[in-house]
C-alpha cells in the first residue's frame, strides 16, 4: 500500500552484459518506493517490474543483507556503498534521498576487480590475496593450550579485533585512486600479526600476500585516506603502517 511519503525516483544504472562488452548508464523510473525500504529492497522493486515487463533484471550481488558478508558492494552517486557512513549497501535506507531524486548506481571500479555483468564485480584477485597468508596454522590434535594461558595486552586484543572486522567489500580499492588494496591486506594481516598464535607465519604471511596483491594489479598506496573514510568498518590506516612495518621487518630477515 502506497503513502503520501512514498518516493519517485530516477535510477541511472550502469548496464553491462559481461566483461567484453562496453556497458552504459541506462535510465529506470521507480515509483511508490518507501522512505523506510533498504537500496537493495528499492532494487528488487525495480526488478519485478522489469521481469513483469519481460526485460532483463539487473543484476547485483547480495546475500546476508546485514552488513557482513560485503557483496552489496555499489557505488552510489560517486560514493562506495552510498551517502550513509559506516554501512553497507543493503544497510542503506532510501530515506537517505528526497522524492524527485536522479541516483546514480554503478559497479565498483578497478582493473583488478573487473565488471562480470552489471553491477556485480569479479573479487578472486582479493580471495587470492587472502588465500595467500589470511591463515594460521595450528595443531588441533588434541595439544592445544588452552586460550587463558596466552595473555595477550587488552590493546593488542582490541586491535587485532577491528581489524578482523574487515568484511572484505573492496570499497576500499574502489575509491582508492590507485586502487590499491593495501587496507584490505593490512587488516589481514593485522588480524594475526597483533595475536601470538599469528606471529609463528608472520613473515612469510606478509611477504606472500604482498607478492600476490602485487601480480594482480593492485595500485600502490600514497597515503590519500580515502580507504578509510570510506571503509564500511572504519578500517584504520593505523594498519597499513604496522604491516609496512611487518615487511620491512620479514625482508631484512631474509
Amino acid at each position: 500500500m502506497s503513502s503520501n511519503n512514498d518516493m519517485n525516483l530516477l535510477l541511472k544504472i550502469w548496464r553491462q552484459p559481461d566483461a567484453q562488452t562496453k556497458g552504459e548508464l541506462v535510465d529506470y523510473n521507480v515509483t511508490g518506493i518507501s522512505p523506510d525500504s533498504s537500496f537493495l529492497e528499492m532494487l528488487d522493486v525495480l526488478n519485478e517490474q522489469l521481469v513483469t515487463k519481460g526485460e532483463d533484471p539487473v543484476v547485483f550481488d547480495h546475500d546476508c543483507r546485514e552488513g557482513i558478508c560485503g557483496m552489496c558492494s555499489l557505488f552510489i552517486n560517486g560514493e562506495a556503498h552510498g551517502p550513509g557512513k559506516s554501512i553497507t549497501t543493503c544497510q542503506l535506507h532510501m530515506r537517505s534521498f528526497k522524492d524527485g531524486d536522479t541516483i546514480y548506481i554503478e559497479p565498483f571500479r578497478a582493473t583488478a576487480m573487473p565488471v562480470i555483468k552489471d553491477l556485480v564485480v569479479d573479487r578472486t584477485s582479493m580471495e587470492k590475496i587472502q588465500q595467500a597468508g589470511g591463515y594460521v596454522s595450528i595443531n588441533t590434535s588434541g595439544n592445544t593450550q588452552d586460550a587463558n594461558a596466552l595473555p595477550i595486552p587488552k590493546a593488542d586484543a582490541d586491535a587485532a579485533f577491528d581489524a578482523a572486522t574487515c568484511i572484505g567489500c573492496g570499497a576500499c580499492i574502489a575509491t582508492c585512486k590507485n586502487a590499491s588494496a593495501m587496507l584490505f591486506l593490512s587488516a589481514k594481516v593485522s588480524q594475526f600479526a597483533l595475536l601470538p598464535q599469528g606471529k609463528v607465519e608472520g613473515a612469510e604471511r606478509v611477504k606472500n600476500m604482498v607478492r600476490v596483491m602485487d601480480e594482480e594489479g593492485f595500485g600502490n598506496c600514497t597515503n590519500t585516506g580515502a580507504c578509510e573514510v570510506e571503509c564500511p568498518k572504519g578500517i584504520s590506516l593505523d594498519n597499513i603502517a604496522r604491516m609496512n612495518r611487518e615487511y620491512l621487518s620479514a625482508s631484512l630477515a631474509d
